[in-house]
């Protein structure tokens, strides 16, 4: 590059002695060189490294690749080891610092974590959570979190949450699998994963079943806005915020479905408070619910409708979206089905079976030593974590451990869903599904590996590390041990089983499978 700036230099020099014709032909000459450099350039590295073009930054290169965009973005920090800067269009003042690095990760997350909030364009983005922990930072974010850990960690609210996930794959989940079974119908496996944690997520933060899963299969409208926060989120990610604030004042384009999805969640959080009121005058049961603990909290006034769309999104996304990542891996690696079940049949005799036939049941209890089953689902998360990318904003000047300058003001991205398809992190086989590397032997025998969160990313790390966490954990294991132990899934073939373009790990096009009740 440096040899071709001097011989410019040399060749400018030159032509401003020649006649003018001359000189426009030595100019042609001196383009017409640049532009076969620039091509050889591109086609020699720009399969490795993400092009930051001048005026318009990195939005081509982001534009070209959105049919493979997490993937490509893999690629990309796999060759530039690990972060890279870029720019978005200059009139947008966009800067942007994008890794994976577990170190970087450590000091954004941790060790300088007050240098690094999700910042205010982060809380313009998800404006439907406003005033949200989601949403928050500082002071206000620790205070919220307070009392969201006091709840999840209540006894009665775990115990009320295990109920109601049990409860609803017993009389929901089972018996509709098993209608499934004996008729052999292909179904989007992702819509059923889906429909059953808005119900389970509903009952906890309502107190109120609205019983999304069942034979007739209900209108999803509400599922569907919250998939459309997602999706225009990653939108809104991704131009400059006078772009789409733009399309929002205009009421065009993904900012006119984003104004309908609000519209759809408020309603629905309006009605399950109004059921939950009328439910309060029927004879209690010991269950709790979120809406309790805030409904009569002035520090939430004006806020409640942000918190429990927060609570709803958080409950529904992450083991919904999930669970068909797990069993789309399951039914492609039989060994890990095998190990699983081997597992399970270890605690058949404490499990809940009503008879011949009956589909077995396990307990919280009964799962919660399952050390295979629990790899099986970290891996899972490890390669298609639910959330798959986090947005930090620069506070002040500061240095990344990789060496990395960032600016105040600056986006950090970080890709997760990279983090758990790097060679150097992970081994030569970071691709591939083996919740073995999860395990290891010791005396009493297996145990599960501890993999620190800076590198392990599903679950947030440092002070904003996710309160629900073991929740969700007994949840996916409650679910994953009733069907792996009592049915077969068959993936049809034939389709192409891809990422959506979310803020969402959701599949593109779901997946359809077919299940068959298992011989046991």
């Amino acid at each position: 590059m440096h040899l071709i700036i001097s011989s410019i230099h040399t060749y400018t020099i030159m032509a401003l002695s020649l006649t003018p014709s001359l000189q426009d032909l030595v100019s042609s000459l001196m383009i017409l060189l640049v532009l076969l450099y620039i091509s050889y350039w591109r086609s020699k590295y720009q399969s490795l490294f993400p092009v930051d073009w001048p005026i318009v930054g990195l939005l081509p290169t982001l534009v070209a690749n959105l049919h493979r965009l997490h993937d490509k973005i893999t690629e990309y920090l796999a060759a530039s080891g690990h972060s890279f800067t870029g720019n978005g269009p200059a009139a947008s003042n966009m800067r942007l610092f994008v890794t994976c690095d577990p170190d970087n990760v450590r000091h954004i997350f941790t060790t300088n974590h007050d240098n690094y909030p999700k910042g205010h364009e982060f809380a313009e983005i998800f404006d439907i959570m406003a005033g949200a922990f989601f949403t928050m930072d500082g002071d206000l974010y620790r205070r919220q979190r307070a009392k969201t850990h006091s709840i999840l960690s209540d006894p009665r609210m775990v115990a009320s949450m295990a109920s109601s996930c049990v409860d609803k794959v017993r009389d929901g989940l089972l018996p509709l699998l098993t209608s499934m079974a004996s008729t052999r119908t292909p179904f989007e496996l992702q819509d059923l994963a889906t429909r059953l944690m808005f119900d389970v997520t509903a009952m906890t933060v309502f107190g109120v079943d609205p019983g999304r899963l069942s034979p007739d299969m209900p209108s999803m409208h509400v599922s569907a806005a919250m998939d459309t926060i997602m999706e225009v989120g990653l939108f809104r990610h991704t131009v400059p915020p006078s772009c789409w604030k733009a399309m929002r004042r205009l009421k065009i384009g993904p900012e006119r479905k984003l104004a309908a999805a609000h519209a759809a969640l408020h309603v629905f959080v309006s009605e399950m408070m109004e059921k939950a009121r009328k439910q309060e005058a029927a004879p209690s049961s010991m269950s709790m619910d979120v809406l309790s603990s805030y409904i009569n909290d002035p520090d939430y006034v004006g806020l409640l409708h942000s918190i429990l769309i927060t609570y709803m999104v958080a409950g529904r996304d992450t083991v919904g979206t999930t669970l068909p990542w797990f069993f789309y891996n399951l039914a492609m690696n039989p060994r890990v089905v095998s190990g699983i079940r081997e597992e399970l049949a270890h605690n058949i005799a404490t499990s809940t079976c009503n008879g011949d036939g009956v589909p077995v049941m396990f307990s919280p209890e009964d799962t919660k030593s399952l050390v295979y089953l629990h790899a099986a689902l970290f891996e899972t998360l490890r390669l298609y974590p639910p959330g798959w990318i986090e947005r930090k904003t620069v506070v002040a000047d500061d240095v990344m451990p990789s060496g990395h300058e960032v600016r105040a003001g600056d986006a950090v991205l970080i890709s997760i869903y990279s983090m758990g398809r790097m060679e150097s992190l992970w081994g030569e086989d970071c691709r591939v599904y083996r919740p073995e590397r999860w395990l290891y032997d010791s005396r009493g025998g297996r145990k599960m590996r501890h993999v620190p969160s800076h590198k392990f990313l599903s679950f947030n790390s440092g002070p904003r590390m996710c309160p629900g966490k073991n929740i969700a954990v007994m949840q996916m294991k409650i679910i994953a041990a009733a069907v792996v132990w009592n049915f077969d899934l068959e993936v049809v073939e034939g389709q192409a089983v891809v990422p959506k373009l979310s803020c969402l790990l959701q599949m593109k096009n779901g997946v359809m499978v077919k299940v068959k009740k298992r011989a046991v």
